[in-house]
């Protein structure tokens, strides 16, 4: 999903359950990251990015992701819309670790047809935050 799309929804998020598929409310979940608090774990940080690709959050994307990295702008598809997060695999990425690594496939609807991308995506803390670094998608 690093250089994805996504799109805003029109009517809010409050009461909402999370796009990011953890079964929380969105206010409980990816809000506070969005908002500007650290996510524990690239879990929690991948998650995050999902929900703002389902949202249409490109500012969020840009700030979490690495400086090395990052691209200057980020355009998000309108007609992309993201519907389902699965988590593949986590590895590192916790609490003490400096880097991880989290396998996903991450579900949408272009144009109203169904779409799932896979991404094995890099993780590293920067200023001792989890930011995106890259991905590869088999």
């Amino acid at each position: 999903m690093g250089k994805g799309a996504g799109r805003r929804r029109a009517n809010g998020t409050t009461g909402r359950v999370c796009p990011c598929g953890s079964g929380r409310a969105y206010a409980d979940c990816c809000a506070p990251v969005h908002g500007g608090d650290a996510p524990a774990t690239a879990e929690a940080l991948m998650r995050s990015r999902f929900s703002a690709f389902a949202l249409g959050d490109s500012g969020y994307l840009l700030r979490s992701w690495h400086s090395s990295t990052r691209p200057t702008s980020l355009e998000l598809d309108p007609g992309q819309r993201w519907t389902r997060l699965e988590i593949v695999e986590t590895e590192r990425g916790g609490l003490l670790d400096a880097a991880g690594t989290v396998t996903f496939h991450a579900h949408y609807r272009d144009a109203g047809r169904p779409g799932t991308m896979t991404e094995h995506s890099r993780f590293v803390r920067e200023d001792g935050r989890w930011v995106y670094v890259d991905g590869d998608q088999p």
